[in-house]
């Protein structure tokens, strides 16, 4: 289906929800919201992760006291709640009414409610929308004087989502340029106007950067470390397979895993490797970043991964694979190793242990690429760039709305 067939696909189901739009508009007139707010966020959850983190971010960037934020999907757990409520936004967890797919006329019935109250305020709002399905299908409701914004974090489903809803988005925030290249041919094939890449715009991702250290190069053991989610694109069994392969061998390196992803590796290899689970406590995260050497990432698809930034900062050596962003920031022998053939997954396991290895029998290298990343990190990857971009592009919208 190309762009126009998306149009009107959406145009039909817009016609079929109008009578359910409509009750909630008026529920809005009848249970107003209390106040106006500055600025609507809307994101999916509140749980551990990468996208997450830069939603909290977001929000505390451009966000304060006089703007509302909603979620709209289920999370897994609680870990980034107070990362997002430290942006002094207003917090709405809507996820009960709008991500259960028995009552899905009641997501219909919040798009109405909340659009009106976003139409009826006296001071027009921005509207922010991180990766999340409901701002999307909200979108068309919202009057068209209203500035929205998108985040996109890389190419995903979506990426094909949010189609029919280009008309509606003023800016589009993208944090790669591969991602912005892949998507501006994505508009080739399906026919979508050049003016929407004209709308794109590039804010690199951005980290706390922690308060320099002295870090250990020469332990015993080598201290590999994977931290993130346990979706099929991280491959995180691969990793296992890797620490299996390496106590065989004998050798003195130690595997671990930050993030819930015990479930994603057979059961057989579990006795290779060590699981963190989900950690919230700063410290404690820290500390297992300050134990490890090298961080290990085998996905087949990223943009430029938090991660990479965090691991970056805290001297850690990069074994990843040649995906996204990263071949950008990672030069071999000087920020860490990139495994090239990435779709071969007995390629990946042999690669990637190989490149681990070398660095365990080369420790004054690895101590080399670890200060190289340090510095490369506070170099590129500090908050202060971040915060001003997205500061300006708000306040852009707000002057071109006043």
């Amino acid at each position: 289906m190309k762009y126009r067939g998306y149009i009107w696909k959406r145009k039909i189901e817009d016609v079929m929800m109008l009578p359910v739009i409509l009750l909630g508009k008026l529920a809005a007139r009848f249970h107003p919201l209390g106040r106006e707010y500055e600025t609507y966020f809307f994101f999916p959850f509140y749980h551990v992760g990468g996208a997450e983190k830069v939603h909290a971010q977001v929000a505390k960037a451009a966000g304060n006291e006089n703007c509302i934020l909603f979620f709209t999907r289920k999370s897994q757990n609680d870990l980034f709640f107070q990362a997002f409520a430290d942006s002094q936004c207003v917090t709405r967890d809507i996820s009960r009414w709008t991500d259960n797919k028995w009552i899905y006329f009641v997501n219909i019935f919040f798009r109405g409610l909340i659009a009106q109250y976003i139409n009826g305020q006296k001071q027009k709002p921005v509207v922010f929308n991180g990766q999340c399905n409901f701002g999307y299908k909200i979108s068309p409701w919202i009057d068209k004087s209203i500035p929205q914004i998108e985040l996109i974090h890389s190419l995903c489903s979506f990426s094909y989502i949010r189609i029919p809803f280009l008309p509606f988005i003023t800016k589009t925030v993208m944090i790669s340029k591969i991602r912005i290249q892949e998507h501006l041919d994505l508009y080739k094939r399906y026919r979508i106007p050049d003016y929407f890449g004209d709308r794109i715009r590039f804010i690199m991702n951005a980290i706390e950067l922690p308060q320099p250290k002295e870090k250990s190069y020469t332990d015993d053991v080598l201290t590999v470390l994977y931290v993130g989610r346990s979706t099929p694109e991280k491959r995180v069994h691969l990793i296992a397979q890797m620490a299996k392969l390496a106590r065989d061998a004998k050798q003195n390196i130690r595997f671990e895993f930050l993030g819930e992803v015990k479930e994603a590796i057979p059961e057989d290899l579990h006795s290779y490797c060590h699981f963190w689970g989900n950690q919230s406590d700063a410290k404690k995260i820290d500390a297992i970043y300050s134990e490890a050497q090298v961080l290990i990432l085998v996905s087949d698809t990223e943009g430029f991964p938090m991660v990479v930034m965090e691991a970056m900062a805290k001297g850690l050596a990069i074994v990843t694979t040649a995906v996204g962003e990263l071949p950008l920031h990672i030069k071999p022998n000087e920020n860490g190793y990139l495994i090239e053939d990435y779709l071969n997954e007995a390629k990946v396991v042999q690669d990637g242990l190989t490149r681990i290895s070398f660095l365990q029998t080369n420790r004054n290298l690895l101590a080399e690429v670890g200060r190289n990343n340090t510095k490369y990190a506070f170099e590129h990857f500090g908050m202060e760039r971040f915060n001003t971009q997205y500061k300006v592009l708000f306040n852009e919208l707000r002057v071109n709305n006043a």
